[in-house]
């Protein structure tokens, strides 16, 4: 979950720029976190006004060449950190004002099609996926766990319908030989019912992986929940997703902290229940017609966004045990 994805890797595109920069307002100044620096496109337009000021942050170390660009124009304007969104509430931040928590849940064409990352399946050699800071890789999910482990991946965070039959020709093949990127598209090819031609056979067991192996479920809810730590009374957070999964645990998330009354947890429990969000609008914000001509892969785009209403910080969410079955497949992983 690191960055928009964009058509050309010599053109960066922003997904739903105007739109997220019409809802922060760095045109009256601030403190932004720009959770998914990426190649800069947000952090960039944020410190094009005079009295703003950008906590970038991105696992992908390669990120830091672009920072270190943008911080060469920008000085002190701009501090880029290379650590995961989850961890933003071990930044020190005590005497910043954070105006706005932006969130870009896709990945960018120059990653995808990075050899070493492993990231795509068009990519020829061995399975990785890793977006950096990582325990395991694919190669090692691939070939080490059973069948009903894998079936559960590709289920839940790919929505692959054939994910039974899938993952026990992946067992099947890999007695036989190492599982590669090509043999994996051959393998999730040959086991496909129905072929989708508008749609790679590959795109969901992909995801699925990716999700897996980044811990892309976790890192967002830890990501959520930190954000509305950090962030002040009248402060954003905005979060641009791209699939129905991530989606649906943003969308929870700020439903349930915006309607079910929020609770401080040093709040007495005589003073009223106080909501911790207010939820602007009720369905997400999407590209234009225009934005999708220019930038196809951006049709799938969502952006949600909610304003902090109290400045309370240590408050009460059951977003964890909602998705608790999702986190239970993720730790799937400790056996690696």
């Amino acid at each position: 979950m690191i960055a928009t994805i964009i058509p050309d890797v010599r053109n960066h595109y922003p997904v739903l720029l105007s739109e997220i920069i019409s809802i922060i307002t760095p045109q009256y100044g601030g403190t932004f976190i720009d959770c998914t620096f990426g190649q800069g496109g947000y952090t960039k337009k944020i410190l094009n006004f005079p009295e703003t000021k950008v906590i970038a942050l991105d696992r992908d170390s390669e990120s830091s060449k672009k920072a270190q660009e943008l911080q060469n124009n920008f000085e002190d304007r701009l501090l880029f950190k290379n650590i995961k969104f989850s961890q933003l509430n071990n930044l020190k931040l005590k005497d910043e004002n954070i105006k706005a928590v932006i969130f870009d849940l896709g990945y960018s064409l120059n990653q995808i099609k990075d050899p070493k990352k492993g990231l795509s399946f068009d990519t020829i050699g061995e399975l990785n996926m890793k977006m950096g800071i990582n325990d395991f890789s694919a190669k090692e999910a691939i070939n080490q766990l059973d069948e009903k482990e894998l079936t559960k991946i590709f289920k839940y965070f790919g929505d692959e319908v054939d994910s039974k039959r899938i993952a026990h020709n992946i067992v099947e093949d890999r007695s036989k030989r190492e599982i590669t990127t090509e043999e994996l598209v051959r393998i999730i090819e040959s086991s496909k019912r129905k072929r989708n031609y508008k749609t790679h056979s590959a795109t969901k067991i992909f995801q699925a992986l990716r999700i897996f192996v980044n811990k892309e479920i976790s890192e967002l809810i830890y990501g959520l929940i930190n954000a509305a730590k950090v962030v002040k009374k009248d402060g954003v957070i905005a979060v641009v997703t791209f699939h129905s999964l991530e989606d649906k645990i943003v969308k929870y998330f700020f439903k349930s902290l915006s309607e079910n009354k929020s609770v401080s947890r040093h709040m007495p429990k005589t003073e009223e229940k106080l909501n911790l969000f207010k939820s602007v609008i009720k369905k997400p914000i999407v590209p234009s017609d225009k934005e999708i001509r220019e930038n196809p892969p951006s049709r799938s785009a969502k952006l949600r966004y909610v304003i902090k209403k109290e400045n309370f910080f240590d408050f009460e969410t059951d977003i964890l045990d909602k998705f608790k079955h999702l986190i239970d497949i993720e730790n799937l992983s400790k056996k690696l």
